[in-house]
């Protein structure tokens, strides 16, 4: 999760030179609202053995997606990226169940011969 984090943090990085190009141009708080969303990114990496870590991120792909006002690729990062979270939900529930069932290959008892 915080690989995804600092990936999502350099796509929305990569989406400035986008907005100011394609958008129309940089505004002052257009600059510091991206900026400050991939700081967020990235102070939430670190931040993934938290509790409250999975509800940081989806807070922070509310924000990207609120970003849409910026420009629309803003947005489209939003929802790609809203994919890739649920996609880790889906994984994450899936190694859980493993889990709890014994079947993870870390958890098989190895038979001496």
């Amino acid at each position: 999760m915080a690989g995804s984090l600092v990936l999502e943090a350099i796509t929305v990085l990569l989406a400035l030179p986008v907005v100011g190009t394609v958008g129309g141009g940089l505004a002052w708080w257009s600059v510091l609202y991206l900026v400050g969303i991939a700081v967020l990114m990235i102070v939430g990496a670190g931040m993934q053995r938290r509790s409250w870590a999975m509800a940081y991120n989806w807070a922070l792909q509310v924000l990207v997606l609120v970003g849409g006002f910026i420009h629309v690729s803003i947005a489209v990062i939003g929802v790609v990226f809203i994919a890739v979270w649920a996609f880790i939900l889906v994984l994450r529930s899936d190694v859980q169940r493993r889990m709890d069932r014994g079947l993870l290959p870390s958890q098989r008892v190895q038979k001496e011969n």
